[in-house]
């Protein structure tokens, strides 16, 4: 069954319920406290913004999806199939992005795609499921994994701060890569999207500095 982290008081519940599976995070949450839960919208929308936000500054970004947002009012995936390439260009996408935008767009519509479906499926698949799509890394998989769908065992294996985290907290000898990544979390599913939280909070605990993925809400 997959949990879905769709309040505080979800992500509280799983947090106090992972330090009953695993007595090695308590010290930890001692030191980060309770982390606060990130949402963002879903569906289309969502991805869209993440894939907007792209390798761009938080600035920049908001500046190219307030503008993309109001050209295109109501925003969805039938507004993005019928505009423009030019126009999209325009309001400041780059053409990978209007590319990675059509795809999707084209996707739903055919409904080769459905985006809120992914919340009920097995974290692993659905991730895999995401960075088939073209343009789509296992970056922006993650965020709208956990912060759009609040899939409860999402698992940024790749995101450098969990990594720093885990590896401070559990006492490792070296941070760990994102293969090693994987086993070390299994003894948290299936609440590592809740894991991942708790990482994020001792990470900027302990460095006095946000994660990539943590500050994308």
């Amino acid at each position: 069954m997959t949990i879905h982290l769709e309040s505080q008081s979800d992500l509280e519940e799983a947090v106090h319920a992972l330090i009953k599976r695993d007595p090695r995070l308590k010290p930890v949450l001692e030191i980060a406290g309770m982390p606060a839960l990130r949402r963002r919208e879903p569906g289309f929308a969502g991805l869209a913004h993440i894939v907007c936000g792209q390798q761009l500054s938080t600035a920049s970004a908001a500046a190219i999806w307030g503008r993309l947002a109001a050209a295109l009012d109501p925003f969805d995936h039938e507004a993005v199939r019928r505009a423009r390439t030019d126009r999209l260009g325009r309001l400041g996408l780059s053409a990978a992005k209007i590319k990675t935008l059509k795809h999707l767009a084209r996707e739903i519509t055919a409904q080769r795609l459905n985006l809120e479906v992914l919340a009920e499926e097995d974290a692993d698949a659905a991730h895999h499921t995401l960075i088939s799509l073209p343009g789509i890394g296992p970056w922006t998989a993650d965020v709208y994994l956990l912060f759009c769908l609040g899939h409860g065992d999402a698992w940024p294996a790749g995101d450098l701060a969990v990594q720093e985290g885990i590896k401070l907290g559990l006492g490792l000898k070296a941070r760990p890569t994102e293969k090693q990544m994987a086993p070390l979390a299994e003894p948290w599913r299936p609440l590592r999207g809740a894991a991942a939280h708790l990482w994020w909070s001792y990470y900027r605990a302990v460095k006095k500095r946000e994660g990539v993925l943590a500050g994308a809400g």
